[in-house]
């Protein structure tokens, strides 16, 4: 059976794996494409290709599913290469399709329009996986390949590149779609051993990375089991809603959590990589005893020692292990010890970071429970959104975690298509949302039911925070900022602004209530300092 182009191949295919939205930008080099997605689906064009991606990342993040962009060739695929990287980094399954050369003249060098140097080792570079249609006859196979293996945990982005000759021709059906490898199950003597472990602890912890996300069930039980409280990475927030008790969350690396893990007899990681930034350079002293589950072969035991390491999908796992338990659980007094240290940690941080507090506090009261964060790289984000502003979810906490800034209204975009019932709201500072400046073109356009709130302090606050610590001087952190309430006018966006703690509630409860995107300016030199200016929790040689 054959259809007739390759559009028509590629709405069958994502129809196929649930996808009704794809982002990109139209091209020569890739219209055939845009013209039946547009047509069959919906097709949102963005204006960066970074975008697309980043868009198709949160959007598959947002859903627990797939996420698809559309790029063109050469210098559009290498402008999508840095979200590519993000969405490697979180391992995010995104199906990244890009136009290519006419098939004839690939490889020749002649200088043909939109061609570049070695596309695939470019792509395989900053993807999970890559491909290239090379017979019209073989893109089905191609594309369903390359979903299955960004849908295969731990996962990522895959890549295919299509010569706009063959996305022009007739496709034949490959048959059977390609599915997901099916994921690693522990050995039961390993599996025994480890249960051995938990059983015997009396001040257990669990820290839940990225890949516990879809484990909360399985690692709510295991507390029910053991009496342990659950520390997280960034990515894990939200396995567990952080209303619940037993949840210390993102605060490992702080002075409460580093007290807590001193006094723990044992450590449960499932799905972390004990990232740098989260363990003080990987300074952060863990208890002896650790059981580390991870679907990740070469993570087990590379940066902390594993007593009973894991090679698993973290669900599956907790629960195998919970069945396995045979012991008296948690001492007497530690569920009121891990309270104490839950309750100490935000207090210290909400003294810390002075009127932010509010503006914490009126997002959370604003937003209905299932609503999605996104959180660009911004002093906002990084002290109090990464940690005091709670969420329930974790398809609800997206942000950049390869660290990029930028990212975070694109993500924001594909989040709020992805579930436009409920509202998204989009943390961002001044300098980050200058980098895709043209993407409150694509809101403006597209109309999601976002809150696009902006942290104004004229510049990159971050390293400007780092410099004044620890520079004689500042060095490019200190930015032309754009009139916001100008800017919003003239892309047809409503604008509010608060420049007072006691004003960010109301301000706040009518953006969300908002059916469409709103753009609110938070002046932080109107609203006033912090009592303790945020740095990043990284080293500089030297100091």
């Amino acid at each position: 059976m054959s259809i007739p182009n390759g559009g028509d191949l590629l709405v069958r295919v994502l129809r196929d794996l649930g996808v009704d939205t794809v982002f990109g930008i139209v091209s020569v080099h890739n219209l055939p494409l845009v013209e039946a997605v547009a047509r069959d689906l919906r097709f949102v064009p963005v204006r960066h290709e970074a975008t697309a991606v980043s868009a198709a990342d949160a959007y598959g993040r947002a859903r627990g599913t797939l996420g698809c962009a559309l790029t063109s060739t050469g210098t559009g695929a290498g402008n999508a290469a840095g979200s590519l990287i993000e969405a490697l980094s979180a391992q995010t399954a995104v199906l990244h399709v890009t136009g290519q050369i006419d098939s004839p003249y690939l490889g020749q060098g002649r200088g043909f329009i939109h061609e570049t140097k070695d596309q695939p080792g470019m792509l395989a570079a900053v993807s999970h996986h890559a491909a290239t249609v090379t017979d019209a006859a073989d893109a089905d196979r191609v594309l369903r390949t390359a979903a299955a293996a960004a849908l295969t945990a731990p996962g990522g982005p895959a890549s295919v590149e299509w010569p706009i000759d063959l996305q022009y021709a007739p496709q034949d059906l490959a048959g059977a779609p390609a599915r997901p490898e099916p994921a690693p199950v522990p050995q039961a003597d390993a599996l025994d051993r480890a249960a051995v472990l938990i059983s015997r602890a009396r001040r257990p912890l669990v820290w839940a990375g990225g890949g516990a996300r879809l484990a909360g069930a399985a690692l709510g039980a295991l507390l029910d089991a053991t009496g342990a409280g659950v520390l997280t990475s960034n990515s894990g927030r939200g396995t567990l809603p952080e209303d619940d008790p037993r949840v210390l969350g993102n605060f490992a690396n702080g002075p409460t959590g580093r007290a807590l893990l001193a006094e723990a007899d044992l450590l449960i990681s499932v799905g972390t990589h004990f990232r740098s930034n989260e363990t003080g350079d990987y300074t952060l002293p863990l208890p002896a005893t650790h059981v580390q589950i991870d679907l990740d072969a070469a993570a087990l035991g590379r940066v902390h020692p594993a007593t009973a390491p894991l090679h698993g999908e973290a669900a599956t796992t907790l629960a195998a292990l919970t069945a396995r338990l045979d012991g008296a659980g948690a001492e007497e007094g530690w569920a009121a010890r891990l309270a104490a240290a839950r309750q100490g940690a935000r207090a210290a941080l909400r003294e810390s970071i002075g009127p932010h507090a509010a503006v914490c506090d009126a997002i959370r009261a604003a937003l209905p429970r299932r609503a999605v964060v996104a959180r660009d790289v911004t002093i906002a984000s990084s002290s109090w959104g990464n940690r005091l502003l709670e969420l329930y979810d974790p398809r609800d906490n997206l942000f950049p975690r390869g660290g990029g800034i930028g990212q975070g209204l694109g993500m924001g975009i594909g989040a709020a298509l992805a579930a436009p019932s409920r509202p998204t709201l989009v943390m961002a500072g001044d300098g980050g949302l200058a980098v895709h400046l043209g993407e409150l073109l694509t809101v403006a356009q597209e109309r999601p039911r976002l809150t696009l709130l902006v942290f104004n302090d004229g510049g990159y606050g971050v390293l400007r925070n780092m410099q004044d610590a620890h520079c004689a001087r500042r060095s490019g952190v200190d930015l032309t900022t754009p009139d916001f309430a100008a800017l919003a006018a003239a892309v047809h966006l409503p604008y509010a602004r608060i420049g007072a703690a006691d004003e960010a509630e109301q301000v706040l409860a009518d953006a969300v209530a908002s059916d469409g995107p709103v753009l609110v300016e938070v002046d932080l030199e109107a609203l006033g300092p912090m009592k303790s200016p945020f740095t990043p929790p990284v080293s500089l040689p030297g100091t």
